[in-house]
């Protein structure tokens, strides 16, 4: 498909004039350009412009705010220029693109990922300290685009700058939330959820893109009629909400190819209405405007009332709606037919938040397009591909009938005519059992009846892939057995990975400049490079020298907690830290009644003669989710009893950092010694946090589930504390597991619980814990806290002993891990998904800068 561009019909002689204008600020700044020059002295000249003529600021005046957009539309302008070309040089190579749906993208602060992959590190400090400046201080105004709540949206985009880099043509479609993930606050040990508002000041790096805008439709009915001798269905009476579109770049590591990540803002289609408004009827006059913009008010919205799920719901289809209407907008500016879409787009549905993706393609192109049913179908089974992310039945996404009746009417339709034609086959595979077909049917007979979205999404989309090997195998083995007996071609596996950009080479500089000065920097581009490290474990030198980075990034952390929060941390203390999204099958419980054993043992015996431990937890939990609420309370009351007990003589210390967030990761991750990763075996899909901690050095204690055990097969399970039950040996155990015979027979545990439960942590506050008493006794202890944990302090005893005695033992098993951490960049993950899904190859984009361009490309173009 070619995307063809008008023609400039400028005469010769004005080309001609257009070569012979001078560059500009030529002749004001001598060699310096103020806009694409990459020295230092060009970036101050383009700082000290853009405070002046863009905010209207000076020395005297100028805020640390304006200062850091100062610099932010610096960096952007010298993005500017590969952002065109990259969108010039994809239509001009006529390429195919991959589009990456996801509800949420966890980006983080832009600054430093986008100075880092522009390769300006070292021109933009040495900038910055010319006038004055502090990198770090003007970097630290920059508010998180907290577009996620963890893993989902940090994986996200963490590919959105692996596809960068590797130069492959996509883009990333979400929403652009008005508020974030809340702000958490901590109060009297529980967690409060403050509003985010990130775009309280202007985003400098998004460009809103209204000629782009689409109309979406909500409510409404269906009307059959006859066209041209033809039954069709026409979706009328709806209401219609418009979608505007925001662009951020997403720049490759070297600054050649910049991508784009376009997000979805709400407003209505009719913002005032004048006619109410004279009326007097003011807050009728602008109600469709309020409704409309609700839709992407705020990520995620609570969802255990209906008009929380209803607005879910909304978001999603709005999202899908107006991502897809922009990709065929895209296509159709070819003049392929429509046989032609998959051979030009790739569209990856990430969980099931776009599985509405499947009935909205199918309903553009059979109502818009005009194609009949099967020609739809087969079009759209061959674009789409779907992620699963969850083990968790609970957490598979049905939507209920009657909302999508109301909502939803002609997607609800079409639902079921896919549902009847999909169990036609189904009956093939499974004749005369009635149970099988029941469980895959896309509709769940329960009251009211709901629609599984996963379901859906398996059924309308040419591949399905786990997130890591145990869980693409237990996926089909446990969650959709019958599914996979139907399509057993459709499934496969695609670890996860991060970006070493990122969480090294970003988060942890002294880190990647040890690394660069034993093997070299191919890693940056190439992690599968990073184990030429493994030379180099057992050279003294170099194991000593990780110790010294390690110190440094916990002195670096110490003093920011003392900053921020006033608390006093021994740099030389064992950090031991679990952070991640707040949920019991993560098991901080499990951790928590750890450190109230340790605790205990601290108390009975002499506390010098235990090596000094900081556990750090941070994560949110969703807000209505009151037991993952609970758990923050209940570490929030341990560390408040712990870190002031006189007896322990400082040597254990505990705290709960308030609203993590990519920005907070990228302090903590490399101070980290020891990594928790102790989901119960069988319900963590992949995890990637644990990727982030093995490469910058801490080591994993954990379970076997999900990516630990591909850790463990790179790194060698002596190089982690693994412990607990395997996924297997937990399923066999919980038809029969009495969580009180374990009780009972480890006196050690039994004090530990006995002593939580006595209200020694909540002394003031009686009866606060009685539901974690239930959930680990009553209720049966689900994910298995109790079966696991002699187990777990087994480790937790081995990981302290080794630290403690053996350090440079310790250092030499870091560095393993580190060298063996290359198959867990989201690089590999994402040429597998290229070459193995999506069919999509990378497109080069030439690096260069032509200040007559800009000048070319400003003129007029005649039709």
């Amino acid at each position: 498909m070619s995307d063809k561009k008008p023609t400039n019909k400028a005469s010769k002689s004005n080309s001609d004039a257009i070569k012979n204008t001078p560059a500009p600020h030529e002749e004001t700044h001598g060699l310096y350009n103020s806009r694409h020059g990459k020295d230092g002295p060009s970036v101050s000249w383009g700082f000290a412009e853009h405070l002046k003529y863009t905010l209207g600021a000076d020395r005297f005046n100028a805020t640390s705010r304006d200062q850091f957009m100062a610099l932010a539309y610096t960096i952007r302008d010298r993005i500017m220029h590969q952002w065109l070309k990259t969108k010039q040089t994809h239509y001009d190579q006529d390429v195919k693109r991959v589009y990456y749906l996801s509800m949420e993208f966890l980006m983080g602060r832009a600054m430093g990922n986008n100075i880092i992959n522009m390769e300006l590190k070292g021109e933009v400090h040495e900038a910055l300290e010319e006038l004055g400046y502090r990198y770090e201080e003007l970097a630290e105004q920059e508010v998180d685009a907290g577009l996620g709540n963890g893993g989902l949206g940090r994986l996200a985009a963490c590919f959105l700058d692996s596809m960068a880099t590797m130069d492959l043509p996509a883009y990333g479609y979400g929403l652009r939330y008005d508020y974030g993930i809340f702000r958490q606050k901590i109060d009297n040990g529980y967690q409060v959820e403050q509003p985010d508002d990130w775009l309280r000041w202007e985003n400098p790096w998004e460009i809103e893109r209204p000629e782009h805008s689409v109309d979406v439709y909500f409510g409404g009915r269906v009307e059959p009629m006859l066209e041209r001798g033809s039954r069709v269905y026409r979706w009328v009476d709806a209401q219609s909400v418009k979608g505007i579109p925001y662009d951020m770049p997403i720049v490759g590591y070297g600054g050649a190819t910049v991508n784009t990540l376009r997000l979805w803002s709400a407003r209505a289609a009719e913002e005032f209405d004048f006619e109410d408004f004279n009326a007097g009827d003011y807050v009728e006059a602008v109600s469709a405007k309020v409704m409309a913009e609700n839709l992407t008010k705020v990520l995620y919205p609570n969802d255990k009332l209906y008009l929380g799920k209803e607005l879910r719901l909304k978001q999603q289809y709005f999202f899908v709606s107006c991502s897809l209407q922009d990709i065929l907008r895209r296509f159709k500016r070819g003049s392929n037919s429509w046989d032609a879409f998959p051979k030009y787009a790739a569209i990856q549905l990430n969980d099931t938040h776009p599985s509405l993706a499947v009935p909205e393609l199918m309903r553009l192109l059979i109502d818009e397009e005009g194609l009949r049913w099967n020609h739809a179908w087969n079009i759209t089974g061959r674009t789409l591909g779907y992620t699963n992310h969850t083990l968790m039945p609970e957490a598979l996404e049905k939507w209920p009938v009657p909302m999508l009746d109301h909502l939803l009417p002609r997607h609800l339709q079409i639902i079921y005519e896919i549902n009847h034609r999909f169990l036609q086959k189904a009956i093939t595979v499974f004749p005369q059992d009635m149970e099988k077909i029941r469980r895959v049917s896309l509709v769940e007979e329960t009251t009211p009846k709901q629609i599984r979205m996963a379901h859906l999404s398996i059924v309308g989309s040419h591949s399905t892939n786990g997130v890591a090997e145990l869980h693409t195998k237990l996926l089909k083995r446990r969650l959709v057995p019958e599914l996979a007996a139907i399509f057993p071609e459709r499934f496969n596996s695609k670890t996860n990975g991060i970006t070493q950009r990122r969480f090294l080479l970003h988060a942890n500089p002294p880190l990647a400049e040890l690394i660069n000065s034993t093997i070299g920097n191919e890693w940056i581009t190439d992690l599968s490079k990073i184990s030429k490290l493994k030379q180099h474990i057992d050279d003294p030198g170099l194991q000593e020298a990780l110790g010294k980075v390690k110190r440094q990034a916990k002195v670096k952390l110490s003093d920011y907690i003392h900053k921020t929060h006033g608390w006093v941390i021994d740099p030389d203390s064992f950090f031991d830290v679990q952070v991640k999204r707040m949920h019991e099958y993560k098991r901080q419980l499990l951790n928590a009644i750890h450190i109230v054993i340790l605790y205990n043992r601290m108390r009975k015996g002499n506390p010098d003669d235990f090596a000094p431990r900081t556990y750090l937890f941070a994560g949110k939990a969703a807000p209505g989710y009151e037991m993952a609420k609970l758990i923050i309370k209940f570490i929030n009351n341990i560390a408040a009893v712990i870190n002031y007990d006189a007896k322990l003589k400082g040597r254990l210390k505990v705290h709960f950092l308030p609203n993590y967030s990519v920005s907070l990761a990228e302090r903590i991750i490399p101070a980290t010694d020891l990594s928790e990763q102790i989901s119960t075996a069988g319900t963590e899909a992949s995890g990637t946090g644990n990727m982030k901690f093995m490469c910058n050095g801490a080591l994993t204690i954990g379970t076997m589930d999900g990516a630990n055990i591909e850790i463990v097969e790179e790194a060698g399970r002596e190089n982690a504390f693994i412990f607990g039950m395997s996924a297997d040996e937990v399923a066999e155990l919980a038809p029969n597991y009495n969580p009180l015979t374990i009780y009972a027979e480890n006196s050690e545990l039994k004090e530990a619980v006995d002593l939580i439960f006595s209200g020694h942590f909540n002394f003031s506050e009686p009866g606060i814990f009685e539901p974690l008493r239930q959930a680990l006794f009553e209720q049966g202890d689900q994910y298995m806290h109790l079966a696991d944990l002699p187990s777990y302090c087994q480790a937790q005893d081995a990981a302290i002993g080794l630290y403690n005695d053996h350090r440079n033992e310790w250092n030499r098993k870091a560095l393993i891990n580190i060298a063996s951490s290359g198959k867990f960049s989201s690089d590999r993950t994402i040429a597998q998904y290229a070459q193995e899904i999506w069919d999509l190859k990378a497109c080069h984009v030439d690096k260069d800068i032509d200040p007559c361009d800009t000048l070319e490309n400003a003129r007029k173009v005649e039709e």
